[in-house]
């Protein structure tokens, strides 16, 4: 049996790290996650809002790096929940039991409102500019043979 969900989307509310009685952590949030096919009604894209909720290590790294609208990539368990609500009614809901919870954007500068390159770090120092790349020796030979009787 496999039961492994791999979700991204932007977390609808800032993380709600608590405590249980034997002190283990756990943090449980929600993601909004777009669906790759159809449209809805009026033409716009339909989204699912998935309850996540994150233990130990991973709920505390959560709570402290993610916040409201952060893209989040999930990998985890689906688990369902069956419970009673206040008026006596017996419920049943469905949650992701993180394993992994990633960085799902890049970083942003320390303005906030643009992307940085890859492998970059912005400090307060002037750039310096990129040396020309030198040619290098290519390890591949080219080949003076006709291949014009190849039958493909």
């Amino acid at each position: 049996m496999l039961n492994h969900i791999v979700l991204m989307g932007r977390l609808t509310r800032d993380p709600e790290l608590r405590y249980t009685s034997s002190n283990t952590p756990v943090a449980s949030f929600s993601i909004a996650v777009d669906r790759d096919f159809g449209r809805g009604e009026n033409g716009e894209k339909q989204t699912d809002f998935i309850d996540v909720v994150a233990w130990r290590q991973t709920g505390e790294f959560v709570s402290k790096y993610f916040q409201k609208g952060s893209m989040a990539v999930v990998s985890g368990r689906l688990q369902i929940r069956d419970w009673t609500d206040r008026d006596g009614n017996k419920r049943r809901s469905a949650e992701v039991v993180a394993d992994n919870v990633y960085f799902g954007d890049s970083k942003r500068r320390d303005d906030g409102d643009a992307p940085r390159s890859q492998g970059s770090y912005r400090s307060g120092a002037p750039a310096r500019p990129a040396a020309e790349p030198q040619p290098q020796a290519s390890p591949f030979t080219e080949l003076d043979t006709d291949d014009g009787e190849l039958p493909f």
